[in-house]
């Protein structure tokens, strides 16, 4: 039952089947029966788990098991701690409410740990941008984007940067790279 790391770089469409236009997961993971424990959308970057055992991969993504997935996202913009507020305590989307979170400021000395996007984001002196962390255990369709617009900073660059205890740092992997986990690792389903 191997579970597989995988740092999954901007652009990458969350399959294995090829694509006409983009890279897909089968560029990176050539390991056979694997299937991703959760999604990342094309346009955001980072930590994404795979598997060939169903019930890991339940217990990865399924939001009832409420395991912690951290990001980091690049607003357009200044938010301030009222901003930070109105995030964890839930944000209205209009066709769900989501759960309360953990909201912080990723401070810019750690921002630089991140590897550069290719394509970089777009540039604009006259506007700021600013890191933020969402802590969810839910992972709705486009949720920190969505989340991040509601209250008025659109998403530039996203990353998941952790689930549960394995986060990319630590795993020291380049966009594109991967790795497998140790069975010891806190998602072993004890079967």
């Amino acid at each position: 039952m191997p579970l597989i790391a995988l740092n999954k770089p901007f652009g990458t469409i969350c399959q294995f089947s090829a694509h006409e236009t983009r890279a897909s997961l089968g560029d990176f993971v050539t390991v056979p029966g694997v299937y991703p424990a959760g999604r990342l959308d094309a346009d955001s970057e980072g930590l994404l788990l795979l598997t060939d055992d169903g019930a890991l991969q339940a217990r990865i993504a399924e939001p009832r098991h409420k395991l912690v997935k951290r990001y980091w996202a690049q607003v357009e913009g200044a938010p301030g701690d009222d901003t930070l507020a109105r995030l964890a305590k839930g944000v209205d989307l209009g066709d769900y409410v989501t759960r309360p979170c953990k909201a912080a400021f990723v401070a810019e000395h750690d921002a630089e740990r991140l590897w550069p996007r290719n394509p970089p984001i777009r540039y604009r002196a006259a506007i700021p941008t600013t890191w933020i962390e969402l802590a969810i255990t839910e992972g709705k369709n486009r949720q920190v984007r969505r989340m991040t617009a509601a209250v008025g900073f659109p998403t530039l660059r996203l990353v998941r940067v952790s689930i549960g205890a394995l986060d990319v740092f630590s795993l020291r992997l380049a966009p594109g790279e991967s790795v497998q986990v140790p069975a010891q690792s806190p998602w072993k389903t004890g079967r």
